[in-house]
């Protein structure tokens, strides 16, 4: 019943990352953590590193690989420091730090705030990006936000391309902090049917969602499972 449970999280998270770029991690995290803490990160990065790969074929062409590398480079510093949030927190520690994280990037998506993808700030994104994506698989908002005045295919290709190979890097580091057991594997190879249901359904359902409403919905649920996420934490 969890699997199926999450499976449903993860379709829509998968249709939503589809549509604007991102929101998958954004989605999935807060209510992932609460049906079963072992299915955040790793298994969660692994769909999301599947996902990037598909939408970045499918729109190649529109990549910023700049500022791809750019945030890449500040993403290496940032792995570190959430690689060691997961091998010292406590289970409840750490589910009150995927519930913050969630909450800051929520809040920080509803400021009108037009940054622009600099190399400093593309490098600072990187590293808040790096913590928060290795840590909660939350890694998303602080790059995307860099790039919310941009086309739609610019933004998706681009986050795409950095998703593939910062969720890459984060999987390879938390496996060698032994955190990638075959518990996690097999969670996240069972999640990937479900994934590749709400990517195929996000083709025909971009023209639907782009129309305002897919950010106000992705930023909602996110905060809605946030704090869900801080109760828990609280009363254990």
């Amino acid at each position: 019943m969890v699997i199926v449970v999450a499976g449903l999280v993860v379709a829509v998270g998968a249709l939503v990352q589809g549509t604007v770029g991102f929101g998958l991690a954004l989605v999935a995290a807060p209510l992932l953590a609460i049906l079963d803490p072992a299915l955040v990160p790793v298994p969660l990065l692994m769909i999301t590193a599947v996902h990037a790969l598909l939408t970045l074929r499918r729109e190649f062409g529109d990549t910023d690989w700049r500022g791809v590398g750019w945030a890449l480079l500040g993403r290496l510093p940032g792995i570190g420091i959430g690689v060691l949030a997961v091998s010292t927190l406590p289970p409840r520690a750490f589910v009150a730090v995927v519930g913050v994280t969630v909450l800051v990037c929520a809040g920080l998506s509803v400021i009108h705030w037009r940054p622009r993808p600099t190399a400093p700030a593309l490098l600072v994104a990187g590293l808040v990006s790096g913590a928060g994506g290795t840590a909660s698989s939350i890694g998303g908002p602080p790059v995307a936000l860099l790039y919310q005045d941009a086309t739609g295919p610019r933004v998706r290709s681009t986050l795409a391309a950095y998703f593939t190979a910062g969720t890459l890097l984060s999987i390879g580091a938390l496996a060698l902090a032994g955190q990638v057991t075959a518990h996690a594997l097999t969670a996240g190879a069972l999640l990937l049917v479900p994934m590749l249901a709400g990517f195929t359904l996000s083709g025909p359902a971009r023209p639907l969602l782009d129309r305002g409403w897919t950010r106000p919905a992705v930023v909602g649920l996110a905060a809605a499972g946030a704090v869900a996420l801080l109760v828990q934490a609280a009363v254990g």
